[in-house]
Order: structure tokens, then C-alpha cells, then sequence
């Protein structure tokens, strides 16, 4: 929640068209957490034949950029001025990703957030923790 009152889905702009590509949907959006999905595909693999690390990156990201835009002001957006990920297991072709985001501490510049993937079988596959700056956009 923010000083103006809490933003939800509603007020954010669309996706963008990389998180589309990669078939990313918002299945939460409340300013206690944020939870998105992405089919595991054959474009998104690795030469192992698994999730490649940047698709689960791009997940992530899109789950915390959500969760710190609707903690920021109606005026203020926000970019990812850090991220870290743990890839803890490997995710075959098929499977669903879910990547739940709580916050860990909103601010009035930053937040901080962590999101847990995990797979069809419950298993976790990675985590992130990252940092946000709000930040109001200048010509």
C-alpha cells in the first residue's frame, strides 16, 4: 500500500511484449503478493533440454517488477536495479512455473522482494532476491 492508497493490476501498464513471448500471466496481484505462471516450451529450452536460466530470470523479473509497481505511488514507476537467482532444480518441457513474489521490505526509494519458482511438482526451482528503485520518469 502506498501513501496514495494501493494500486492493483488495473493500474499497471500491459506487459511487455517479451513476457507475452514467453506466455507469462498475472495470476495475482495484491500488494502482498504476486503470482505469475509460464508453460515451460521448446523455444525456452536449453541445450540441455531443459528451462533455460533466462526464462526463469525473465519470470522472476516480471513478478517482482509487478509487486514493487503496485507498492509505488500513482506518479512513480519502478526498475530492477538488482537481481540474484538461485537455480536450485532443472524444469522439463511441459511443465507449469509458478513464481510467487512477496516483499520483504517496501520503502520510500526501494523495495526489496523474493520470489520462489516452483514446478508442476511442488519442488522448488529457483529463488531471486531483488532490489527496485522507484523512480519517477523525466524527459
Amino acid at each position: 500500500m502506498t501513501a496514495h492508497g494501493p494500486r492493483d493490476l488495473a493500474d499497471m501498464p500491459p506487459q511487455s511484449r517479451f513476457s507475452v513471448l514467453l506466455g507469462i500471466e498475472i495470476v495475482t496481484c495484491t500488494p502482498a503478493e504476486v503470482v505469475c505462471t509460464m508453460t515451460v516450451t521448446e523455444d525456452m529450452a536449453n541445450r540441455n533440454g531443459v528451462l533455460h536460466g533466462g526464462a526463469l530470470m525473465t519470470l522472476s523479473d516480471t513478478a517482482a517488477g509487478t509487486a514493487s509497481f503496485i507498492s509505488s505511488p500513482a506518479e512513480i514507476s519502478n526498475t530492477t536495479v538488482e537481481a540474484k537467482t538461485n537455480f536450485i532444480r532443472p524444469v522439463k518441457l511441459g511443465d507449469i512455473v509458478t513464481a510467487r513474489c512477496e516483499p520483504l521490505h517496501v520503502g520510500r526509494a526501494t523495495s526489496v522482494l523474493q520470489v520462489t519458482m516452483t514446478r508442476g511438482d511442488g519442488k522448488i526451482v529457483g529463488v531471486t532476491t531483488q532490489t527496485h528503485l522507484f523512480l519517477g520518469w523525466k524527459d
